[in-house]
């Protein structure tokens, strides 16, 4: 029996049985992009935990490990390469504790303080608001400044945006004169708080909102900077947060973040990054999946009130969180990551793209070192590009382009907890210069699949393009053996007469652009 099923606007049409060769048929719809896909949707995360900031991005400037003034240069040009849009920072949790007057003027002169959140780390204060947006414009990203709300005040965080802002005359950018840094930095996003329904002050949402109508007030613009003002939204099936700010709050933010992780479980052990089974690995790929239903229905509740969305919807949270590898220190989640990690962000990016009308941004956690990350680093100056970031320099490609829509064709498979997977996920776009992407996700484990694509009205003769894959869905780089898992060439697409065919290995990801 075949049964017929929508999957975010892509149809998909499903077999329960699987067989060892496996088929699947999309058209793309090439004349019909609407939406451009914000190249915020890959944006990333950096807090004060572990050691994403101390040893991941900064070890200073009298460091023995190479560095570019204090920034670990080995990571700074591998972030370059693979094009950050943004940067979150100082938190998650450390925010709604970050005293930003801490962090400015001599290092030696900064106080310490006890990052009580994770792992009870003493923090120096030796990265704060210089190293952070300096940083950004090395990277040439925006920052997204998340403000204290939990423990700090109102005339606190006016304070910093008017340090970092404005180019006046003003007492605090005197303040940033006397600190170094004459010229006020572009500042675009501002988030009011975070999770202020948990570690960010366990509020109630009615409670939040009216602390959000105040500190936005007082959060001005300075000269030409204008502030993108993000509420601190829910966490992943919360609908009644979000309800409520859309209510209370309305247009008088710009923007609501959400958080969703692929996880196992909030007690207890959430299970190993790297020793799992296939029925684990087709868990994650349910848990990952599920996170379209909470978007469109995040997405509803905003278009109940705000039918012209002109509310933009951020996840600034996303990403895989597992247990701590052994021997790591409790509270700084550092995670290995492996090629199931990879297929959580592809999966992710596929449905992301779909939503881009409401959803304007999306920033995993986190950038180093911490849970589903871009880059490990040891204190050796050892540094491995994880299967996740080879994922985000493959889609970035996607990056401000035009999303076009696909219908899928193929088989699923009913895992655990009642969820139910098809076995291929794919996404397209046209950039600027009108070359056409397509990146397609083989889910399955074991098989391949044969794709065949119609490209009905696409004047192209050739496809090439990347594949990440492995030989083994725990593999996983490590400092000893770096490029277990890393793209190659991939030579398995032809095309003729307006068809592709792609001949997808088991457990693999491809992106291809069509000439």
């Amino acid at each position: 029996m075949n049964k017929k099923m929508m999957l975010g606007g892509m149809l998909v049409t499903a077999s329960l049985s699987l067989s060892a060769q496996n088929s699947a048929t999309l058209t793309l719809h090439a004349n019909e992009g609407k939406t451009v896909i914000p190249k915020e949707i890959y944006g990333q995360f950096a807090e004060h935990l572990g050691t994403c900031i101390y040893g991941g991005l900064w070890v200073g400037e009298n460091s023995s490990i190479a560095n570019t003034n204090g920034y670990r240069t080995d990571v700074l040009n591998a972030l370059k390469e693979f094009k950050v849009p943004v940067l979150g920072w100082p938190g998650g949790c450390f925010a709604d504790e970050y005293h930003w007057m801490d962090g400015i003027g001599p290092k030696a002169q900064r106080p310490k303080m006890v990052n009580n959140n994770w792992g009870g780390t003493i923090e120096d204060n030796s990265f704060g608001t210089h190293e952070f947006l300096n940083l950004c414009e090395m990277l040439n990203c925006e920052p997204y400044i998340s403000g204290n709300v939990g423990s700090g005040t109102v005339e606190e965080l006016a304070k910093w945006v008017e340090y970092m802002t404005s180019d006046g005359d003003s007492p605090m950018a005197r303040l940033r004169r006397q600190n170094g840094r004459d010229k006020a930095w572009n500042v675009k996003y501002l988030g009011v708080g975070n999770e202020s329904w948990g570690c960010g002050g366990n509020m109630r949402p009615e409670y939040y909102s009216d602390l959000y109508r105040r500190y936005a007030t007082y959060c001005r613009n300075y000269d030409s900077n204008r502030l993108f003002k993000v509420a601190s939204g829910a966490s992943d099936y919360d609908y009644e947060w979000t309800r409520v700010l859309m209510e209370q709050i309305g247009n008088q933010m710009h923007g609501v973040s959400l958080h969703y992780y692929t996880v196992s479980g909030w007690t207890g052990s959430k299970g190993s990054s790297i020793n799992f089974d296939k029925d684990d690995y087709y868990w994650t790929i349910g848990k990952c999946r599920e996170i379209e239903d909470v978007i469109k229905r995040h997405c509803a509740i905003m278009d109940s009130y705000d039918p012209q969305k002109r509310i933009a919807l951020l996840l600034d949270e996303w990403g895989t969180w597992w247990d701590e590898e052994p021997g790591t220190i409790r509270g700084h989640l550092y995670q290995q990551n492996a090629l199931r990690d990879a297929f959580v962000a592809s999966l992710s990016f596929d449905i992301f793209h779909r939503y881009t009308d409401r959803l304007k941004m999306a920033n995993i956690a986190q950038i180093v070192n911490v849970l589903q990350s871009m880059i490990l680093t040891n204190d050796k100056g050892g540094m491995v590009l994880t299967p996740t970031y080879h994922v985000f320099k493959m889609y970035n490609v996607h990056q401000d382009a035009t999303y076009l829509p696909l219908d899928i064709n193929c088989k699923t498979m009913d895992v655990r907890d009642n969820r139910s997977i098809p076995m291929l996920s794919a996404t397209a776009s046209k950039d600027k210069a009108g070359k056409i992407h397509i990146s397609l996700s083989n889910i399955d484990a074991d098989n391949e699949q044969t794709v065949t694509i119609n490209l009905q009205g696409v004047k192209a003769t050739k496809a090439t393009g990347e594949i990440l894959t492995a030989k083994n869905l725990t593999d996983h780089n490590t400092f000893e053996q770096p490029e277990v898992v890393k793209p190659t060439a991939f030579s398995g697409a032809k095309i003729s007469k307006e068809v592709l065919t792609v001949k997808l290995p088991a457990k693999s990801i491809v992106t291809l652009e069509l000439n």
